[in-house]
């Protein structure tokens, strides 16, 4: 019982965007040399998904100390975990797990700054001072999206130089697509607590232009990712076979035409909200896909 609790909490399903990033700088990498260091690998992904289990953890606990959480209408893609509204964790345990989960991932890496340099430092160093004031000084400043979307960015570009000791195109490329599909779950997810934050002093981006305005500003998102992908296989960065992320078209469509249509009403909201999540996801997974004819 109380696992599953601690597993609601850290959002388990949320971790898959972190597994994305992990393994598109893994396949751009192979791609590129053919070679991949297995331990270094591990490392990797257990120190990004401590990183994200504790900036959920902290915004759970920040959520909740703030009264944000009390007065939002959770569903299954917004408003929290609602594990500390619901008195089933103490939030002094969850503030010290997310402490806890923060300084593990920043263990390991010191590791990687220790045997890769300065260039790990600088992207460990943003993502230590990003999780911990993610939940209060990003969000308030309407730069969660972004923050999002750069954290997505330093993952793939982590992961490639740990492996490489080089920054590439590729890497970068590669970074903006996962970092922005990120963004768009975030960003759509904001929709249904967009009361709530106001209410509490927050200002995220949906805030900031209005709801209505907000429909429109979703498809940025989606021809973003899109356009990097072709961009980089028109200039060979990406192989050819990245086009299958294509296919997740529909999903990005349906979720649009749904958050045009219903951006006011939470309950018919939360399928569209789905599909958005789905979309990302399964682009993601084309994505990292694409590169296994290379293996």
């Amino acid at each position: 019982m109380i696992l599953a609790v601690w597993l609601r909490v850290i959002r388990v399903k949320f971790l898959l965007a972190s597994v994305i990033a992990v393994s598109v700088g893994l396949a751009i990498t192979w791609r590129q040399n053919s070679i991949i260091d297995p331990l270094d690998a591990i490392l990797t992904f257990a120190g990004v998904m401590a990183l994200h289990a504790s900036v959920d953890l902290l915004n759970d606990y920040w959520d909740y100390k703030r009264g944000i959480d009390t007065v939002t209408k959770r569903t299954e893609m917004s408003g929290g975990t609602g594990v500390l509204p619901e008195g089933l964790l103490k939030p002094s345990s969850v503030y010290r797990a997310g402490i806890g989960f923060l300084i593990l991932g920043s263990v390991i890496g010191f590791y990687f700054v220790f045997t890769d340099g300065i260039i790990i430092a600088a992207i460990l160093g943003f993502a230590i001072l990003s999780i911990y004031f993610y939940s209060t000084k990003i969000v308030d400043s309407g730069l969660a999206e972004f923050f999002v979307a750069v954290k997505g960015t330093m993952i793939v570009l982590g992961t490639s130089f740990i492996q490489s000791n080089q920054i590439t195109l590729e890497s970068i490329l590669g970074g903006i697509v996962v970092g922005v599909l990120s963004s768009l779950v975030l960003f759509i997810a904001s929709f249904p607590d967009h009361d709530a934050d106001k209410s509490k002093g927050r200002k995220t981006l949906v805030i900031t232009v209005g709801k209505k305005n907000a429909t429109s500003l979703f498809w940025i998102f989606p021809i973003i990712s899109y356009f990097v992908i072709i961009l980089g296989i028109s200039i060979n960065v990406f192989p050819i076979l990245s086009l299958i992320t294509l296919f997740s078209i529909p999903l990005v469509i349906k979720a649009g035409i749904g958050l045009k249509k219903n951006f006011d009403s939470v309950n018919e909201l939360v399928p569209f909200m789905s599909f958005a999540l789905m979309f990302s996801r399964i682009t993601g997974v084309l994505f990292v896909l694409s590169f296994l004819p290379n293996f």
